[in-house]
C-alpha cells in the first residue's frame, strides 16, 4: 500500500512538471532555407511559437508584441575572427485591435489581421521571400555559415510591462540560433 501511495505521488509530481514546462513560453526555429534567384538569395523560414497563459491575456488587454528575426551570413576563418558577410533583422509586430476584435500581424509595409490569436500566431511563424543578400558578395568556391534567430523585442514593450520582464521568465522569448552551411547556391 506505501508503495502505490509514493508512485501515484511520483506520478502526480511528474505531470504537474511536464503540465509546468509545457505552459512556458518559447521560440525555435523548425526550417530555414537559402533559395537562390538570379540576383539574390531569398530566406524562407519556419518557427514554432508558444505563448502561456499571461502573454495571451497580455496581448489580448491590447499589449502589442514586437519580434525580431535576426539573420547572419559569416564566411569561417580558422586562425582569425569569422568574416561578417551580411547581418540584417526584421521586425514583426502581433497586436490585439479591441474595437474590430481582430488580430493584426505586420510586417515590414504589409498589415494582415485575423480572428483569432491561433490564426495571427501561425502567420507570426512563417517568414517567407525575405531578401537578404545579393548573390555578388560571395565567392564561388567558399563555404559560409547561415545563422537564424527570432526574439522578443523587450524594448518595444511599454515600460511597465518591461520592469516585469527583469524578473519573469514569461517574456524571455528567445529562440536558440540555428546555424547551417551554404554551398553551391550559384
Amino acid at each position: 500500500m506505501r508503495y502505490y501511495r509514493s508512485l501515484s505521488l511520483v506520478c502526480g509530481l511528474l505531470v504537474i512538471s511536464c503540465l509546468a514546462w509545457s505552459a512556458t513560453s518559447s521560440i525555435s526555429v523548425k526550417y530555414a532555407e537559402l533559395i537562390p534567384t538570379e540576383d539574390h538569395l531569398l530566406l524562407d523560414a519556419d518557427f514554432e511559437i508558444y505563448f502561456d497563459s499571461a502573454i495571451e491575456e497580455a496581448v489580448n488587454k491590447g499589449v502589442p508584441l514586437s519580434f525580431l528575426v535576426e539573420f547572419q551570413i559569416v564566411e569561417p576563418r580558422e586562425y582569425w575572427f569569422d568574416d561578417e558577410i551580411v547581418t540584417i533583422s526584421k521586425s514583426v509586430t502581433l497586436s490585439y485591435h479591441a474595437l474590430t476584435r481582430q488580430y493584426l500581424v505586420s510586417f515590414d509595409t504589409h498589415q494582415k489581421s485575423f480572428e483569432s490569436l491561433a490564426e495571427a500566431r501561425h502567420q507570426l511563424m512563417r517568414v517567407r521571400d525575405w531578401r537578404v543578400v545579393e548573390k555578388t558578395q560571395f565567392d564561388k568556391d567558399e563555404t559560409y555559415r547561415a545563422a537564424l534567430l527570432m526574439r522578443l523585442d523587450k524594448a518595444k514593450l511599454p515600460k511597465a510591462i518591461q520592469v516585469d520582464t527583469l524578473a519573469s521568465e514569461h517574456w524571455n522569448l528567445v529562440s536558440p540560433i540555428y546555424t547551417w552551411p551554404i554551398k553551391d547556391f550559384k
